[in-house]
């Protein structure tokens, strides 16, 4: 089923190995035309615009685009407990890993009498995306909120596809688990429409509009300051689209898995973690990196055999076995280190010997799963990281989603008379030379 890229005893460079690996076709810039006017109407038109959107893409027309109170407070009474324990666990689970992100401030006096004081600021308000295409995503829900929360964000705003068997409103578990969280500011609208509400408002549309929001005005959503969460492509070409309107986290595109392994791994252990990445999505992309034939043989016995028990068997299958997915048959350890930087993939597993060691030397990844029991799911849910994640090899440059997102870092300057005084001659020697004598007399004029 996976198809097999043989680079054994080939010595490429890194770019040349990206360009050989299998890897999810994820063209923005083709998807940046579909979305322009959708993000137009939206600017234009408000909540007419997102009504019609909702009944074009989601084949629902909401009666309440923002979610009535009462709705997130019935979702959480109905949740089943055994989610709501789980939700639970991954809430305190993700607090605690993302409180270990926050930046310290600092004092560092730079001459006598002259200091620089590191702040970091929350933004004011976000916008938060949650998907609901195949798959319902509560998860995605914590994962937005919580580093937000823990930043110190003050309003939080959360958007997630309207859906028809639920009366035009999100799946009742995204808004359980909204309402665990203490988000109250809820919308039925998905997509890249989600987007253009949250980078530039939208006015309402009816007095319920109006109701729903708490407003006296027109607003139906306020513009925010940063938007945030995991989606398709047009969500990714939304994002991109409005950044520098917005802050944005990344342009996250389809999942994606790569394990890197050695012959020491279990091969149902890599199966099954590569199924579980494919059920995501037919486009979703799954990848071994391994120096040893014969766990790739294995592997590949356990996919076949354990794919048509698997709930979603189709899309795990069209996903296996499409372009975008495949086993790469590399030399050594050291070659393998090499394919999967390459690669950077969203996530990254490592059941080789050493593991831990293997995974410090990783320098391309949105996370790393290390050792035979840490798979992906663990992180997806329950393991205090975020699953938000770089995909399509931007893990070379980006992060994953965490609480800087949500931050700004101010730098406060506090000089006295003496500390300046003292700087005045070789100030006004730089400005000088830049030809900017301006800047030298606004010091000298001092004294």
């Amino acid at each position: 089923m996976l198809q097999r890229i043989d680079l054994r005893g080939q010595t490429l460079t890194s770019a040349e190995l990206a360009g050989v690996l299998p890897r999810a076709a994820l063209d923005v810039e083709a998807a940046m035309a579909q979305i322009r006017p959708v993000i137009d109407d939206v600017r234009a038109r408000g909540a007419a615009a997102l009504r019609d959107l909702g009944e074009r893409f989601d084949g629902v027309r909401p009666e309440h685009l923002r979610v009535p109170a009462a709705a997130i407070t019935q979702a959480l009474e109905r949740l089943d407990p055994a989610v709501r324990a789980a939700l639970e666990i991954s809430i305190a689970h993700n607090r605690a890993g993302h409180e270990a992100q926050l930046p310290r401030e600092t004092t560092t006096p730079i001459v006598d009498g002259g200091v620089v004081r590191q702040r970091w600021v929350p933004v004011r308000r976000v916008g938060l995306y949650v998907p609901g295409g195949l798959a319902v995503y509560p998860s995605s829900v914590v994962m937005n909120a919580v580093p937000a929360q823990v930043a110190g964000v003050e309003e939080l705003a959360i958007a997630s596809p309207p859906q028809k068997e639920f009366g035009g409103l999100p799946h009742p578990v995204i808004l359980a688990a909204c309402a665990l969280l203490g988000v109250e500011e809820v919308y039925a609208v998905g997509g890249a429409q989600a987007v253009a509400m949250f980078a530039y408002g939208a006015r309402a549309e009816t007095d319920a509009d109006r109701a729903a929001a708490g407003l006296d005005g027109d607003q139906l959503c306020a513009p925010v300051d940063v938007v945030t969460g995991p989606g398709n492509v047009y969500v990714a070409a939304a994002k991109r689209a409005v950044r520098g309107v917005v802050g944005i986290d990344a342009e996250a595109g389809t999942t994606e898995i790569a394990v890197l392994a050695d012959a020491t791994a279990d091969p149902r252990f890599v199966a099954v973690d590569l199924i579980s990445q494919a059920e995501h999505d037919p486009a979703a992309a799954s990848v071994l990196i391994t120096d040893s034939v014969e766990l790739a043989d294995a592997v590949d016995a356990e996919i076949e055999r354990r794919v048509p028990a698997t709930k979603h068997a189709e899309r795990v299958r069209t996903a296996l076995s499409g372009p975008q997915s495949g086993t790469v048959l590399v030399t050594d350890l050291d070659h393998a280190v090499a394919a999967a930087d390459a690669y950077g993939a969203e996530h990254l597993e490592v059941q080789t010997e050493n593991a831990a060691a293997v995974a410090d030397r990783i320098r391309n990844a949105g996370a790393i799963f290390v050792g035979p029991y840490t798979p992906v799911p663990l992180g997806d849910y329950l393991a205090g990281s975020n699953h938000v994640l770089p995909t399509g090899g931007t893990a070379r440059f980006a992060s994953g989603l965490n609480v800087t997102a949500y931050i700004k870092s101010v730098q406060v300057i506090e000089y006295g008379e003496t500390a300046l005084k003292e700087l005045a001659a070789p100030l006004t020697a730089l400005a000088t030379s830049e030809d900017l004598p301006a800047h030298g007399e606004a010091v000298n004029a001092r004294f």
